[in-house]
């Protein structure tokens, strides 16, 4: 595996809607090989909306309200694709084959199912990101979004792809280098923000990754981008927990 630092621009240019110049030919040559850097997209844009949150907090918002600002910070500079993920799969759940469940999946309308699950997962981040520490938002946040990055990486090697085309599958699948590589990042961060305890954060995120690939397997016969988005969401919403 040869690492470019141009892979980092690739991943930004995936995962966020922020406007980072990109050679697409290139980043899509790259493909997979490129996951390496998901966990540092994640920690810069959990570091901006941290840093967000600490500004507001010393105008004298509400810790409340500060997180709302702080979630809405995130879901602008995604443009909300780990959340639609989430509430995709949630919907494709309901279906009756794995070939209907993936229809489901790709249907750009909402469902019952994903309007709840996308409901409880922002009530239980703002929840969450409401309870730390203002001065520790920013480098807090940056861990978790690090860490929950890392484990997409991982289920994009352990499963397979789940339909042949789509996002996911147009990636590829990176190699043991690559996911080691992103591993190592996500629980970088997470020791450098809460010391040792960062491991075992890491630990529960992992765990839940670990049911949410399950029950890809098992549903939808491996994972796509939206598998991947709800994993992210999942790891995210038990880190915060943790904390």
């Amino acid at each position: 595996m040869k690492l470019e630092l141009h892979d980092i621009n690739a991943a930004f240019s995936l995962l966020t809607r922020l406007p980072v110049p990109v050679d697409h030919h290139r980043a899509g040559a790259r493909g997979a090989d490129a996951a390496w850097a998901y966990p540092l997209v994640g920690a810069l844009l959990g570091a901006l909306a941290g840093g967000l949150g600490w500004a507001l907090l010393g105008f004298g918002l509400s810790a409340g309200m500060v997180a709302v600002f702080v979630l809405a910070a995130q879901v602008v500079m995604t443009g909300a694709l780990h959340e639609d993920g989430l509430a995709d799969m949630a919907d494709g759940m309901g279906g009756n084959s794995i070939e209907q469940r993936l229809q489901i999946m790709k249907d750009s309308r909402i469902g019952a199912y994903g309007a709840i699950a996308l409901v409880l997962a922002l009530l239980a981040r703002q929840a969450g990101i409401a309870e730390i520490n203002g001065a520790e938002l920013p480098l807090a946040l940056a861990a978790l979004g690090a860490a929950s990055r890392a484990l997409m990486v991982v289920v994009m090697a352990v499963l397979p792809n789940a339909r042949a085309d789509g996002l996911s599958a147009a990636a590829g699948r990176p190699d043991i280098k690559v996911v080691l590589l992103a591993l190592s990042l996500g629980l970088f961060f997470c020791l450098l923000a809460f010391g040792w305890a960062g491991f075992w954060v890491f630990l529960l995120m992992d765990l839940a990754v670990l049911a949410v690939a399950l029950i890809a397997r098992t549903r939808f016969g491996g994972q796509t981008g939206d598998v991947l988005g709800a994993s992210q969401q999942s790891a995210e919403i038990i880190g915060i927990a943790a904390l």
